[in-house]
């Protein structure tokens, strides 16, 4: 493991020489610190149901925001859940004037504007700072996944599986 300034530095899970800014569509995951269910919880009826919290529904909201305040982008937003601890969402980023360069560079550290990351910190800050201004009891995990979705069969499969999350709960 490097170090950085004499400290152990985690290793990014993002992938190498891939912009983020890329048009691509995009299966993500962010969960709550420790795996706290802050969002809510399941319903297990003949319809597995999230019954979302307070937060739960402010997360919900402000990710369907999220095309809507960044219109530069091309934004498409896909299927998404927001479970008890976590969310799943399919996002596109589609062609616009922050991706239409082939751009095979390492990715950089320091500040990220018009790509994935940008986008997951946007959505992330809106519902921390409701929650704070609420005094609602709420953190996320630091970091997310992500994986680039690259054909449909695997674009289905995702689909699929957020679709089925409450149920498998």
């Amino acid at each position: 493991m490097e170090k950085f300034k004499h400290k152990y530095r985690i290793q990014s899970a993002r992938l190498r020489n891939w912009d983020y800014a890329n048009d691509a569509a995009y299966f993500i995951t962010i969960c709550t610190k420790n795996r706290i269910n802050y969002f809510g919880n399941i319903v297990h009826t003949h319809r597995d149901a999230m019954h979302l919290s307070e937060i739960g529904e402010i997360a919900k909201n402000e990710w369907l925001k999220t095309a809507e305040i960044r219109p530069d982008m091309n934004l498409l937003l896909d299927e998404f859940v927001v479970m008890p601890n976590h969310f799943h969402a399919i996002i596109i980023i589609g062609k616009n004037k922050y991706n239409t360069t082939i751009n095979t560079a390492k990715n950089k550290f320091g500040p990220q504007s018009k790509n994935l990351a940008s986008i997951i910190r946007g959505f992330k800050s809106a519902v921390t700072i409701y929650a704070r201004k609420n005094n609602l009891e709420f953190d996320w995990q630091p970091r997310y996944y992500d994986h680039i979705i690259r054909n449909q069969i695997e674009f289905d499969r995702i689909k699929r599986y957020i679709n089925r999350n409450p149920a498998n709960w």
